[in-house]
């Protein structure tokens, strides 16, 4: 017998609103971001307050390029990839059970679905809320409404999370079943909220954009040649103020009249080690950044000389993250969508369709080793 469907679970339970506690708006924390105020945020996170680390991750991902390539070609190599949906081990309606887990995954922005999804591989953790939807007897997905990790906060068992409210703004309320896709990815053990990459580059954003900063500063100064104005002794003030006028304007118009017996020189700046340790310590974090995400530099960087052998090899590196991405995100999908699909429309069941995005090694053996999950 299909399950029965509550009420909770078919209206909108984390709906967005402009003020209160699911606010759209952000407090910028990555504002005169400082060592010791990152370290103020984390410490917050650690303690079960993720709510500015999650905000600052998101302007990560604006405000450094670097970051935001790296990331969303991660994102990309998965959410491109085709999917089909596997029928389960045994059943008697096991085609019919597939099919109508198939249409109903097609009749979604599924490659959308996958990259808010994947988010979770900066963050830690991403949040997709389930909009059902009872139509003909049917009860299927309409939508997959991205959620912002802000609004949840880790259980203090570190399992599960919760949706911060109005009525339960610090403790959060409990999830409804089968509301939410929660995926999780942890780039190492702990718990969700230090599992994100993000929060390993998090410090070499914050120094490469000190290195940043202070190089375009040093361009405004030494960008540019002096233009020196000399006048004869004896030069009355209206005589002066027109060489000063004429080398103000050599910086807007490169034109400009002086009197007979003037002249305006342009002195080069000193060549300086500067320019070079600004660039080295700002490529140094990018190289860094880029291990951190895609597991090496080759494909993103030219680092100088490498062989053809080198370059396979890290193409292999980011091949396996990218299967590694796609097995975690397709069980992610099975077990939090495709199962309560199946149980609402066909009841309960020993064995379940599985959601299988298709790498290049997949392979009948594989297919096998994704049906004996669940």
């Amino acid at each position: 017998m299909p399950k029965q469907i509550e009420e909770p679970v078919l209206s909108e339970v984390a709906r967005p609103t402009v003020a209160g506690i699911r606010s759209l708006w952000s407090s910028y924390p990555s504002a005169n971001l400082t060592p010791a105020k990152l370290s103020s945020i984390l410490r917050e996170a650690d303690a079960g307050d993720h709510y500015r680390q999650m905000e600052l991750f998101e302007e990560l991902e604006e405000k450094d390029a670097h970051i935001f390539s790296c990331l969303q070609t991660r994102k990309l190599s998965v959410a491109n990839l085709d999917y089909q949906v596997l029928p389960p081990k045994s059943g008697r309606e096991a085609a019919k059970i597939t099919q109508f887990v198939q249409e109903s995954l097609d009749r979604l922005e599924l490659e959308q679905a996958l990259i808010d999804l994947l988010d979770a591989l900066g963050k830690g953790f991403s949040v997709l809320e389930i909009m059902w939807e009872v139509k003909q007897g049917a009860v299927a997905p309409e939508k997959l409404a991205w959620r912002h990790q802000k609004w949840f906060r880790p259980e203090e068992t570190g399992e599960g999370f919760r949706l911060l409210s109005d009525a339960e703004p610090i403790r959060g309320e409990y999830l409804p079943p089968d509301k939410f896709i929660i995926h999780q990815y942890r780039a190492r053990s702990g718990v969700a909220s230090r599992g994100g990459i993000l929060r390993v580059v998090v410090w070499m954003y914050l120094f490469k954009h000190y290195a940043v900063k202070d190089w375009v500063s040093f361009a405004e100064v030494f960008g540019m040649p002096l233009r020196l104005g000399k006048y004869p002794a004896g030069s009355s003030e209206n005589d002066r103020e027109v060489l000063l006028q004429a080398v103000v304007n050599l910086a807007q118009d490169a034109a400009a009249i002086i009197p007979e017996g003037m002249s305006i020189e342009f002195v080069e700046a000193a060549k300086s080690a500067s320019v070079n340790f600004y660039e080295g310590l700002a490529r140094f974090c990018n190289q860094e950044i880029s291990k951190a995400v895609l597991g090496q530099t080759l494909t993103t960087e030219n680092v100088g000389s490498g062989s053809y052998a080198l370059g396979k090899v890290h193409q292999e590196v980011r091949h396996d993250l990218m299967e590694a991405d796609a097995r975690a995100l397709s069980q992610t999908i099975t077990t939090q969508l495709v199962r309560p699909l199946v149980e609402y429309n066909f009841g309960p069941q020993s064995s379940y369709p599985n959601f299988n995005l298709l790498t290049s090694k997949s392979e009948p053996a594989r297919e096998k080793e994704l049906r004996s999950r669940i």
